[in-house]
């Protein structure tokens, strides 16, 4: 019985720090998942039209953070239908194989200021690798906005296989862009 109250009491003193940051309201249609690829030294932009966010987030104890995003791979718009019906294709993304490229994170630190970095683990294509960004915070009226870009390389996650693989064709750095704006959960 002592051991069973012991670890009660321990997580009921956990409780507290963990309990006090609010779920984020994320607004979808106010944010963005984009990213730059290159073509044959040709920038391309595209970005995700679909996809799902879960933030918990306090300036003040950014350690206790949690981030969540999955993104719908069949909502790529990469540019025109024909580039769209390939990248969806098993030799890029395998979108029927592989729906959703999720991240998690599991650390958050403040840099100063309004910067701060996320880390956590990225699925694309069923492999998972970490990810460290940047990102600043500030406020636009009683909204949140979370942005950040990172590099991601696309051979790392298998994305452009067979004749695609040429970083020569098509480069390995892909630039990702994130916009989140967030309000109180209601």
């Amino acid at each position: 019985m002592r051991p069973a109250l012991t670890r009660l009491a321990a997580i009921a003193a956990l409780l507290p720090a963990v309990a006090w940051a609010e779920p984020l309201a994320v607004d979808l249609g106010k944010s963005e998942i984009a990213f730059v690829s290159t073509q044959m030294g040709v920038p391309v932009d595209g970005k995700f039209k679909k996809f799902a966010a879960q933030v918990e987030f306090d300036a003040k104890k950014p350690e206790t953070a949690k981030v969540r995003l999955d993104v719908t791979i069949a909502s790529i718009d990469a540019g025109s239908d024909e580039a769209n019906g390939e990248v969806v294709g098993k030799n890029w993304l395998s979108a029927a194989k592989f729906p959703q490229a999720t991240f998690v994170s599991s650390a958050v630190k403040g840099l100063g200021g309004n910067r701060y970095e996320v880390t956590g683990q990225m699925t694309i294509k069923g492999k998972t690798l970490p990810i460290t960004t940047p990102f600043t915070l500030r406020a636009q009226g009683a909204s949140q906005v979370f942005e950040g870009t990172f590099v991601m390389k696309r051979n790392e996650f298998g994305i452009g296989e067979g004749p695609w693989a040429d970083p020569e064709t098509v480069a390995n750095e892909i630039k990702v862009r994130f916009r989140l704006v967030a309000n109180p959960a209601k």
